[in-house]
């Protein structure tokens, strides 16, 4: 045999025996030869192609299959696309690539996709099309060599479809909005239908139970899609209604094994599990479900729920390499899910924590009519720095609070709860409004040098140090008697006052420093008030923002027609209610890109009545306490009031007696008829008053005793020249 006899008889030799699949065409691209790899994925012997468009090149069903890979639209294991699978090459496309070869003369290259014969899964195929010359060099036949590459094609895809759900699940921290992009995400190349269930706890922001989850389990629908309907007609349970799961069914599987479970109508346990739901098992038999995969949702060891992957459009079921793939988009879309819950968890703590700090209802009173509002900067937590408050005093006062913590979020509302409750407490000692800022400003010093002295959240001696405690407070207290208001500030604005007639100013209040510098004086102004007034109090996040500054006013910038000087042309402007102010103030001045929380108070003011209070000035003489108690009989006849009488007479011996003992007179003696009946005796003397234990023999020491156990509450405060002692009795049902 001559070498050139021997060269093609290896050359057909290699043809034939060759493992890829091999085939040659004219070039009318009609069928010449093909090897026998080549006739086993046609399901054809090479004479029954011959002449004809076959191979990968089908014609008129030579193929013998379902014609999925005519259209181009099937994916490396399904009928339907797969995502991110790369190009797939319909039979046009690769015709038209053989033209070009034959009219070109070069090589090409592409990918296509069909089944072999007898096989229900589709290949995927890299052919490389090679011109064949004639001896002058023209193109007169064409070989196409298949490459398989399926698996290379199906980690792509599957890559392809977890880096999609990288980008698509979790991208907002709430729980049923991250469920919805799970079931959306796979939809429709992985799974024609999906379903994800979670237990009550996840929802509720609870840590789930760590482990696997045995026995019959509740799951709730958060979320499902489906790609044959948006109505998702493969839905056996509505968005939002629990479903009992018995132990055997694929979702209570998975998370008794803490892995996704495969299974179908060949399953018995799945059989079973439909035999017991007639309604589920209608439905799947209608569907014609042909598989499913139950995948379960475990983050950092906890269960939180499964979600189902269905198929029944697809003509391929589920294969154990997509059983892989839909653990890992289960994994990844439980730890996303996971983090909103944990979100959900720390929001609800923050907002409780922000509620019980601020005043969750303002107390009755008589002096003012009060409306508030509070808007965060911290809009996703709802937790901020600002605060305010109104608390009644005694004689029918009432102290109006507004403060300003630096910053905002938890820690700021941490230092706001301490700030409100010491202002609270300051406030039950009835003291002025500049020691009472004297005071809180020792409590913010102190709060600072504690943290200094602390360690940080992580044991870090630093970390605390570097949360500096900065505030700002403006504390007035208004009297309904006098009609007159006394504040002062501490490093914060200063109220409008709005007149009855509609004109709105600035009260020209001293301006204090801010909390926490120490050894700095505060100084209060007083104010008379017109009845019917509206004293406004606010944080600066309402009058400064990003677009324009705080306003005109003493140190508040230069902005016409807005911060303070929009104030008070809104408040200026006549309104039904309060209510109706505070909406308007925060719809025209409220910046959607402000960085500070805001809080508002509006109070309208009050007055008493002069048949409400009465007023005696009485010598510091033994012999008129009678005079005193009849005094005080007279008038509690005239407000009808008699059924106090006794006890009122005994609080008024015991007060007007103290004063003469152990102060200076003259004394005045008020009754004040408003929620309640208020005595009061004021003396000349500044020493206060202390309740004691009196011995048996003691022939005093019981006073205040006495009047603490026949009143509801009493106290002292200091006033110009002196001090007053007053208790307060409930009024009788009407």
């Amino acid at each position: 045999m001559d070498d050139t006899r021997e060269a093609a008889l290896w050359q057909e030799l290699s043809f034939a025996q060759s493992v890829l699949p091999m085939a040659v065409y004219d070039a009318d691209l009609r069928l010449l030869h093909a090897n026998e790899r080549m006739c086993r994925i046609a399901g054809r012997t090479e004479a029954e192609m011959r002449g004809r468009r076959s191979g990968f090149l089908l014609d008129d069903g030579a193929a013998g299959d379902d014609g999925g890979a005519d259209d181009g639209a099937a994916g490396p294991d399904g009928g339907r696309p797969a995502r991110g699978g790369g190009p797939q090459t319909p039979a046009g496309a690769l015709e038209a690539a053989l033209r070009r070869v034959v009219r070109t003369g070069e090589a090409e290259s592409l990918q296509t996709v069909r089944r072999v014969d007898g096989e229900r899964h589709l290949r995927s195929w890299a052919l490389s099309l090679s011109p064949l010359r004639n001896a002058s060099g023209r193109v007169h036949a064409l070989a196409v060599t298949g490459f398989e590459n399926s698996a290379q094609r199906r980690a792509r895809a599957s890559l392809a479809l977890l880096s999609e759900a990288s980008m698509r699940i979790g991208t907002t921290l709430d729980v049923t909005r991250t469920a919805q992009e799970l079931a959306s995400t796979p939809l429709p190349g992985f799974a024609d239908f999906i379903s994800v269930d979670l237990l009550d706890s996840v929802l509720r922001g609870d840590e789930p139970a760590p482990g696997p989850v045995s026995g019959d389990i509740l799951l709730r629908r958060v979320a499902h899609e489906s790609a044959r309907h948006p109505d998702a007609p493969e839905a056996a349970v509505a968005v939002g209604d629990i479903d009992r799961y018995p132990e055997f069914s694929p979702p209570a599987r998975c998370l008794a094994t803490g892995h996704a479970v495969l299974t179908g109508p060949g399953d018995q346990a799945y059989t079973d599990w439909l035999a017991r739901d007639p309604g589920r098992g209608a439905l799947s038999a209608d569907l014609g479900v042909r598989s499913l995969v139950a995948a379960p949702l475990v983050a950092r060891g906890n269960i939180l729920g499964a979600a189902l992957f269905t198929r029944h459009l697809h003509p391929e079921p589920f294969t154990e390499e997509d059983l892989a793939l839909a653990e890992q988009l289960a994994a990844r879309a439980a730890i996303c899910i996971d983090n909103a819950r944990r979100y959900t968890r720390e929001r609800a703590t923050a907002v409780a924590l922000q509620r019980s700090l601020l005043p969750r209802g303002l107390p009755p009173q008589s002096a003012v009519e009060v409306a508030s509002r509070y808007r965060p900067a911290d809009s996703e937590y709802g937790v901020g720095g600002d605060w305010f408050d109104v608390i009644p005093l005694a004689g029918s006062r009432v102290a109006l609070v507004v403060g300003d913590v630096v910053g905002h979020g938890i820690h700021a509302s941490a230092t706001m709860g301490r700030l409100r409750t010491a202002v609270r407490t300051l406030a039950d000692i009835d003291l002025p409004p500049d020691e009472l800022l004297t005071h809180l400003d020792d409590v913010v010093v102190r709060l600072a040098s504690e943290n200094f002295g602390s360690a940080g959240p992580d044991g870090d001696p630093g970390a605390a140090a570097d949360e500096d405690i900065g505030a700002s407070c403006l504390y007035a207290v208004y009297d309904p008697v006098a009609r007159a208001c006394c504040a002062a500030r501490a490093g914060h604005p200063p109220p409008v006052l709005v007149t009855p007639g509609g004109a709105a100013r600035l009260l020209d209040l001293p301006a204090g420093p801010p909390l926490g510098l120490g050894d700095l004086p505060f100084e209060s102004a007083e104010f008379e008030i017109p009845e019917g007034s509206t004293l406004a109090l606010y944080t600066d996040g309402l009058i400064e923002s990003p677009e324009h500054g705080a306003g005109t006013g003493k140190g508040l910038g230069t902005a016409p027609g807005s911060g303070v000087e929009g104030l008070c042309a809104i408040l200026g402007t006549p309104s039904p209610s309060l209510e109706s102010t505070c909406d308007t103030v925060l719809d025209k001045l409220l910046s959607p890109s402000r960085t500070d929380d805001v809080a508002l108070l509006l109070a309208r003011t009050r007055v008493l009545d002069a048949e409400q209070v009465v007023t005696w000035e009485l010598p510091a003489e033994p012999e008129l306490v009678a005079d005193a108690r009849e005094r005080i009989t007279g008038q509690l006849a005239a407000w009808g009031l008699e059924e106090l009488t006794f006890t009122t007479e005994l609080v008024v011996s015991e007060l007007f007696t103290n004063a003469i003992l152990h102060g200076r007179g003259p004394v005045l003696l008020r009754l004040i008829r408003d929620r309640t009946l208020l005595c009061e005796v004021s003396d000349h003397s500044t020493s206060a008053p202390h309740m004691r234990r009196a011995r048996v023999y003691d022939e005093g020491g019981r006073g205040l005793l006495l009047v603490a156990q026949l009143t509801r509450r009493w106290g002292s405060r200091q006033i110009p020249g002196g001090k007053a002692i007053w208790a307060e009795q409930p009024l009788p049902a009407a």
